[in-house]
C-alpha cells in the first residue's frame, strides 16, 4: 500500500507541475509582440482536428507574424516577404485561434 501512495504522490506532483508550468508559461506566448497589421490577410477555418490559418503579406515590405493559439502551442514565427503567403496547421483537442502577432 505504501508503494502505491507514492506512486501517486509521484504523478500528482507531475500533472501539477505540468498544469502549473502551462499556467506560467502561457502569458509569455501572447506577449511575443502586437496585433500584425491589416495588410497581413488572415483567414481561418476549424478542420477535423483543429484548425488553418492561411496568412497573406499584402504590406509591401517583408513582415515577421506568427499565429497565436488560445489553450495551445503557438506557430513559429514566420518571415514573409511582400506578396508571399503562408497556410499554417494547428492539430490539438483544446487549441483555438487567438489572433496572429508580429514577431
Amino acid at each position: 500500500m505504501n508503494l502505491l501512495r507514492k506512486q501517486l504522490a509521484v504523478a500528482s506532483a507531475a500533472v501539477t507541475a505540468a498544469i502549473g508550468g502551462f499556467i506560467i508559461g502561457a502569458p509569455a506566448a501572447q506577449a511575443a509582440g502586437g496585433t500584425a497589421p491589416a495588410c497581413i490577410t488572415r483567414v481561418v477555418n476549424g478542420t477535423s482536428d483543429g484548425f488553418s490559418a492561411y496568412l497573406d503579406n499584402n504590406c509591401g515590405k517583408t513582415m515577421r507574424v506568427k499565429v497565436v493559439v488560445d489553450s495551445g502551442g503557438d506557430s513559429p514565427c514566420f518571415t514573409m516577404s511582400a506578396g508571399s503567403s503562408r497556410l499554417w496547421y494547428y492539430t490539438g483537442v483544446f487549441g483555438q485561434y487567438g489572433r496572429t502577432v508580429t514577431c
